[in-house]
């Protein structure tokens, strides 16, 4: 059976747990995720509710993590006391010793003592949301930090003992030009950080970008390619692994949290919002801040969707997806049906097949879904 079947086995492996904190002080035009602001009392109430919920499902589950994922929202908008009480906790209901314990924070304030109190708690890896080092693209984006708040954030993660550090970057920005990419690129390589994502741009709907979408003139299909894989092959250049679509890592220092969601592995997410898929069931938490609070418990999400998510979720990575290892999930007609339809991508380099694994190229991942469309409909 493939990693992803998830049938009971006599000691379970470890899964990844997420914290989602849904307090951002200003949200970005372009964010659907689910954030408010949130008084004091707020966010005193959901630090509580948290613990909680972790205490309730480390008695339900009996399981064990070895990844914590702590999102946003903007997680340093809880200051460092209470962030620390839920890693603390987290780290004691689930067993998590020496796994990967990674926070988000948004570069807007001194962050040297609370990224102490962070490491003092546990945590050993940061991912700071740069976005990007032109102050005109970040002003478009609705950020309020600067590039120089991105340095003295860095520099105070490095002294408090946190070396393994990410930087987000997006590509496809109104005005993005190749050259004004490269100066963010340079920007983060001199930062020195052991990874490094590269999100395009898409506007959701519900957010204020896309209500204002017909207003914008943003890079078009050529220029985002350009992009895209003038990054690509940057960062390789640079030692920098292309892994994901959008991750790219020194080796050794690929997301372990992450990587757990693009290989079907099972994780279990806690907060208002947060999403879970344990034995073989998706269910989420409301995204209602007082409901979770007040103790509501999550809402199924359906059920895992089999051979197909494993493929569209396994193909998002360079190592692509062996389907030899699909088991009862694949039978071998549709197996040498897929390679069939993969041989003319791997003619225009799109993909690559050795053996029986498929793994999609620089270029393939630019149209990954409808790679995958074609491939397993």
């Amino acid at each position: 059976m493939p990693r992803s079947a998830n049938k009971k086995a006599p000691n379970p492996a470890p899964v990844g747990l997420y914290i989602h904190i849904p307090f951002c002080g200003v949200k970005c035009g372009y964010c659907d995720f689910y954030s408010l602001p949130g008084t004091a009392r707020q966010k005193e109430d959901y630090t509580r509710a948290v613990m909680r919920a972790l205490k309730g499902w480390s008695g339900k589950l009996n399981r064990t993590a070895d990844t914590l994922y702590i999102g946003g929202g903007t997680p340093t908008q809880l200051d460092s006391a209470q962030l620390s009480r839920i890693i603390t906790a987290a780290r004691q209901d689930f067993s998590i010793a020496d796994g990967e314990i990674t926070a988000e924070a948004n570069p807007q304030k001194n962050l040297s003592g609370y990224f102490k109190d962070m490491r003092t708690a546990g945590v050993n890896r940061i991912s700071l949301g740069l976005q990007s080092a032109n102050d005109r693209e970040l002003t478009w984006l609705s950020r309020k930090h600067s590039p120089q708040d991105v340095t003295a954030a860095v520099a105070a993660a490095k002294t408090s003992g946190i070396d393994n550090i990410s930087l987000d970057l997006m590509l496809g920005l109104q005005g993005q030009m190749l050259q004004s990419l490269r100066e963010s690129i340079e920007f983060c390589l001199r930062r020195e950080p052991t990874h490094i994502s590269c999100y395009l741009l898409k506007i959701e709907p519900g957010t204020r970008f896309y209500q204002s979408r017909e207003n914008f003139s943003l890079p078009d299909e050529n220029r985002l390619c350009e992009l895209y894989l003038y990054a690509c092959e940057t960062l390789e250049k640079h030692g920098f692994g292309q892994y994901e679509i959008s991750n790219f890592a020194r080796p050794g220092y690929e997301s372990r949290h992450n990587l757990k969601y693009w290989r079907a592995r099972e994780y279990l997410g806690v907060g208002a919002a947060a999403h879970s898929f344990i034995d073989n069931r998706r269910f989420y938490y409301r995204p209602e801040l007082s409901g979770f609070i007040a103790g509501a418990e999550p809402v199924p999400d359906g059920e895992y969707g089999g051979f197909e998510e494993y493929f569209m979720l396994g193909l998002r990575l360079s190592e692509g997806v062996d389907l030899s290892e699909c088991g009862e999930m694949l039978n071998e007609a549709d197996k040498q049906a897929i390679l069939k339809k993969a041989a003319p991508m791997q003619r225009t380099g799109l993909l690559e097949i050795s053996g029986d694994t498929i793994r999609l190229t620089p270029q393939g991942f630019l149209v990954s879904n409808r790679i995958i469309g074609e491939l397993i409909l």
